[in-house]
């Protein structure tokens, strides 16, 4: 994959706000790495800020939606996973002065 490719991909990714905290999940540091294979098809590897997480599906379908109209995209596969586990460390310095994190 390009980088420039990859640039387009998380800025796609960055339309995605988390519902409960009302910032994207680049800047949460939700992402932990993207990669398209020789099918076009993107797989999103993340996590979630917590397990029981009821907003899931819904952040799911809008990533699956916002790679929909990128031409080099023929599909979309989200994998979350829990091991890194996520911790605010991983947060933008953007998302923590957005959320007044020190």
């Amino acid at each position: 994959m390009t980088e420039e490719l990859q640039d387009s991909i998380l800025a796609c990714l960055e339309q995605v706000i988390d519902p409960e905290l009302g910032i994207d999940i680049v800047n949460l540091g939700l992402i932990y790495g993207v990669d398209i294979d020789d099918e076009d098809i993107c797989t999103v590897t993340m996590t979630l800020t917590s397990m029981g997480c009821p907003l899931a599906g819904i952040i799911v379908e809008q990533i699956e939606s916002a790679l929909e109209d990128l031409p080099e995209v023929n599909d979309t596969v989200v994998n979350v996973i829990w091991d890194p586990p996520w911790t605010k460390d991983r947060m933008s310095r953007y998302a923590k002065i957005a959320l007044g994190i020190r």
